[in-house]
């Protein structure tokens, strides 16, 4: 059975510069397909090429940019295309009068995948758009990937849909500041029985009188909840190990107990209300 090498890339984005940002993924890209990494899977944070806290609408708009056509889309496309690895970064998209909270998926064919967050957190409401759309799950030489940003975390069905399109790997961009995130992936991991790449930020921003810490701690945990790989809490970092994908295609918890197949779903209408 194929292999393929997944990791994250932590990151501490300088607020509001996109051309530093995207010069240090730029590094950062290069040093996790370099020296034997080969990594055909890299996952960057939530807004990684922007910063996190706005003041306020306006100022978002001057860092929101259009998917595929905009500088981050373009960047990631030839970076993928050029180390021959899938990437995942999230940004600020402008699409029409809307921005949304973002992330790109860039396969080594040139080919590019957009999801918009659903699950807006905090003042989050006030600066973007929720989703329009399900998330996405993607074929790539690294495996069948699944797309969910930061506080969608927190909402199974999210996972659960990614699952039942298929995902493999849910690649999970993310900028965390409560402290029990990286805790509830392994209850996403196991109950879907996939691996989880949380990739978050380092380091701390104060803009409107708040303080905010990102927690660091990016992990990638496989189908049993058992962690592959966990970053430092403050260290910009990228890390990379080796998985079997096909091992998220068993969703036997034990012999004669599937995941899917013994779902009541005659007795779930409620989620739905």
């Amino acid at each position: 059975m194929p292999t393929s090498k997944i990791g994250y890339v932590q990151t501490h984005p300088v607020f509001g510069d996109r051309k530093i940002n995207l010069r240090e993924a730029t590094r950062l890209v290069e040093e996790g397909v370099a020296d034997g990494a080969n990594a055909d899977l890299l996952v960057f944070p939530e807004l990684a090429v922007s910063g996190y806290e706005f003041r306020d609408r306006e100022e978002l708009l001057t860092l929101a940019e259009p998917f595929e056509t905009g500088e981050t889309s373009r960047l990631f496309k030839e970076l993928a295309n050029r180390h021959q690895t899938t990437l995942v970064i999230g940004y600020p998209e402008l699409a029409d009068d809307h921005i949304y909270n973002s992330c790109l998926l860039a396969l080594p064919n040139g080919e590019l995948v957009n999801y918009r967050k659903v699950q807006l957190f905090s003042r989050e409401k006030e600066l973007y758009t929720p989703g329009d759309k399900e998330p996405p799950v993607v074929e790539t030489p690294a495996g069948r990937i699944g797309l969910m940003i930061c506080f969608d975390w927190i909402f199974p069905e999210i996972a659960r849909i990614l699952t039942l399109k298929g995902a493999q790997i849910i690649a999970h961009p993310a900028n965390l500041v409560l402290p029990y995130c990286q805790k509830a992936m392994y209850a996403r991991s196991i109950e879907n029985r996939v691996f989880t790449v949380t990739a978050n930020r380092i380091g701390s921003e104060n803009r409107i009188g708040r303080h905010l810490h990102f927690t660091g701690a990016s992990q990638v945990l496989d189908p049993q909840g058992v962690t592959l790989l966990q970053a430092p809490t403050g260290l910009e970092i990228v890390s990379v190990v080796e998985i079997n994908p096909e091992d998220a295609d068993n969703k036997c918890m034990i012999p004669g107990n599937s995941l899917l197949q013994d779902r009541r779903v005659e007795l779930y209408s409620r989620l739905l209300g």
